[in-house]
């Protein structure tokens, strides 16, 4: 049986996990001694991560890999893409594992965050969804397109519906772009929904781009469900082991690093989500 922690975004969550750390005396400076990255390896390296992939590879490693390597692993899974950052951030938990880079770098800025990347370990293919369509040729003008409302997500979907022709964006964007930089909307109406709450929107919407971990939580196979999938090759989209600036050569988490770009986690990967998440490493077999 897991024993993870499931925790849940909320003003409630929030305010006890600040009382929390006021009351401990934990610092934010990066590389702070006091902070929970202190490389004591008799004690156990807590990571937060989204439930889909990403805790359940880290309890693969937990339950298979960490015992041999030395590592003592607690997994604490939270649903939401700020808290994870937020309590590396603060000391209330040693690492992270849910995000990629453009999602860093823009939340770093936003929020005067110290997060820095450790090592890759997958992709989860962004895809188109729908309930009733069939293909993205039956997508036509009056309907409406739920999207992520964050801002590396949101332009990367933007990018995915612009790559198959359902919209035309300004030249240059790219993943930047948001509403407001389509120039052709070609009669399509999109709604703007927090990651996690897209799945939800399936049965209100007639086609919504998800987030591959997201897709997968609700039963969605992103290689078989899609309408149309991000390509893997050259995409910048790798999510990683992060860490609070400071801490990257903390013991447990060179530890860890490894263990997540080794063959076992590679094969695990590939033979339990079946493209659906692909490897975002190299492994010697």
């Amino acid at each position: 049986m897991r024993k993870n922690i499931k925790l849940t975004a909320g003003i409630a969550t929030a305010a006890a996990l600040a009382l929390a750390l006021s009351a401990c005396g934990t610092s934010s400076d990066p590389g702070s001694k006091d902070s929970a990255g202190s490389g004591d390896t008799s004690k156990a390296l807590v990571v937060a991560a989204s439930p889909t992939p990403h805790a359940d590879i880290l309890n693969y490693v937990k339950d298979n890999l960490a015992e041999k390597a030395g590592l003592k692993l607690e997994v604490k899974e939270f649903t939401d893409y700020v808290l994870p950052n937020t309590a590396t951030e603060t000391g209330q938990v040693d690492a992270n594992y849910f995000q990629h880079k453009p999602y860093l770098d823009d939340f770093n800025k936003k929020n005067n965050t110290h997060i820095v990347p450790v090592v890759n370990v997958h992709l989860e293919p962004l895809g188109l969804y729908s309930k009733n369509l069939k293909s993205v040729k039956d997508i036509k003008a009056g309907q409406t397109i739920a999207v992520p409302n964050d801002t590396t997500n949101g332009g990367r979907a933007l990018q995915l519906l612009a790559d198959n022709g359902l919209i035309t964006i300004k030249p240059g964007v790219g993943t930047n772009a948001k509403i407001s930089d389509i120039t052709d909307k070609k009669g399509l109406e999109f709604k703007e929904l927090e990651a996690a709450t897209v799945p939800r929107a399936l049965n209100d919407v007639d086609a919504a781009v998800i987030n591959g971990n997201y897709a997968i939580e609700a039963k969605l196979s992103p290689a078989k469900d899609a309408l149309v999938l991000e390509k893997a090759d050259g995409n910048p989209y790798a999510n990683f082991l992060a860490v609070k600036e400071g801490n990257e050569k903390d013991a447990r988490v060179q530890k860890l690093a490894k263990l997540l770009n080794s063959p076992e986690v590679k094969k695990y990967i590939e033979d339990t989500y079946k493209d659906s998440v692909v490897p975002a490493f190299g492994a010697a077999k």
